[in-house]
């Protein structure tokens, strides 16, 4: 088997607030006045549901209050994500809700840019940045959020979509994701996690979703499940983010084998890493694990996630001479 380390990874679903290191948390936290419980502060995380991970996820952000605080988690974010062997990766970050909280509309979001530009130069993975904002939120907010992203897209910015709960409906957004779309943004809306089949079909609809985050119940509807496919719509698969959230019981039921075996556009990734103590390489060894899969097919996978994203022509095709080269290598 070969060192997964290695192998040239597209990273193309991941939350910047759930990647910060927990030392760095914590630290954070203190200079902040922010208590951090110690089994946090460790690296122990645990939650009962997905309210209870919200929770967690929101002492996180709390944590965040100052430029350099932003800066510190992404120029980490690059440093780790490099150490794993990711030539690209596009995070998601929700710049508007914490610049509404803070009272800085844009600092948030250029203390990360800036943050993400010496984390690249250092470590030499090359990153964009998509903007996200809660389906439960206001679409003023969203408003803030598609203005950010018009502003900073010469920076780094590729993009947005909502997230949150699916119950929620995408259709209020759909005039600002008209203009989004008519601009040149790129549309990524979460859909198809939680939620069935409608939830898709808004995300691909009024949503205009060039992916889709998660989409794992496509495959509650074959009719579904052929548009998509169809489409080349592509699904940011995240494995451990399913079965630790309840969304799914086990590894061994997760639907990933089945997505890829109906010909869908599969790319795998972790979502919220920190939280769930997983790598990106480390998702592809469970993956080798649980399914059984060859070197020849987690080639095809990390294929899938360079074809599906939004690096420019160039990279995309030394990450996928950099794969082929891997799955030359003689396996150790």
């Amino acid at each position: 088997m070969r060192d997964l380390t290695l192998l040239p990874k597209a990273h193309l679903h991941v939350h910047l607030e759930s990647t910060v290191r927990w030392k760095t948390l914590r630290e954070i936290g203190d200079a902040n006045g922010v208590p951090v419980p110690e089994h946090l502060a460790a690296g122990r995380t645990r939650f009962a549901d997905f309210r209870d991970f919200a929770d967690q996820n929101a002492l996180a952000r709390t944590c965040l209050q100052r430029p350099e605080d932003f800066t510190r988690i992404a120029r980490e974010f690059c440093e780790d994500e490099a150490g794993d062997g990711t030539a690209y990766a596009e995070v998601t970050f929700t710049a508007a809700a914490h610049g509404e909280r803070l009272g800085d509309p844009s600092m948030p979001l250029e203390a990360v840019l800036a943050g993400l530009r010496e984390g690249e130069a250092r470590h030499g993975v090359t990153t964009g940045v998509l903007l996200d904002h809660s389906r439960r939120r206001p679409v003023e907010r969203a408003r803030r959020t598609v203005d950010l992203a018009l502003r900073h897209r010469d920076d780094g910015v590729l993009g947005w979509g909502v997230a949150g709960e699916e119950s929620y409906p995408l259709a209020p957004f759909e005039p600002l994701v008209r203009e989004s779309a008519e601009a040149g943004l790129h549309l990524v809306h979460h859909a198809g996690e939680a939620c069935g089949p409608d939830s898709i079909r808004e995300a691909i609809g009024a949503g205009r979703a060039e992916r889709l985050g998660h989409g794992i119940r496509v495959l509650d509807d074959p009719g579904l499940v052929a548009e998509v496919r169809d489409r080349g719509i592509a699904l940011e698969v995240c494995p451990s983010s399913n079965v630790g959230l309840g969304l799914v019981r086990d590894w061994t039921s997760h639907p990933l084998p089945r997505l890829v075996e109906a010909g869908l556009r599969v790319t795998l990734n972790t979502d919220v890493p920190s939280v769930l103590g997983v790598s990106l390489s480390q998702e592809y060894a469970r993956v080798r694990a649980t399914f059984g899969w060859s070197d020849d097919q987690l080639a095809d996978l990390a294929r899938s996630g360079v074809d599906a994203s939004f690096a420019p022509a160039q990279l995309r095709a030394r990450m996928h001479a950099g794969i082929d080269a891997w799955a030359s290598m003689p396996a150790g």
